[in-house]
């Protein structure tokens, strides 16, 4: 846990962060619960680096393939009319 926390912080990551923050003061200044919902999850999502947002979270690996591929030859096929 503490590994995902402070390792691999990028832009997304802080600008995730910020918007969190400022929408938790937001809701705090306006009194709005519902807001403070919202702002804890964009702030959890920044400090957990969890979701799909831009590059950070959403990750699938690329399948290998090992197929061997033969040279495969052409024939060129003329049309005498």
């Amino acid at each position: 846990m503490k590994q995902i926390i402070f390792s691999n912080w990028h832009f997304m990551r802080f600008i995730r962060l910020g918007l969190g923050i400022a929408i938790i003061a937001q809701a705090i200044a306006n009194k709005d619960s519902l807001f403070i919902f919202f702002g804890a999850a964009f702030t959890a999502m920044a400090i957990f680096n969890y979701g799909c947002c831009g590059a950070s979270g959403c990750y699938t690996p690329i399948k290998k393939s090992n197929t061997n591929t033969n040279n495969i030859s052409y024939e060129e096929v003329v049309n005498n009319k």
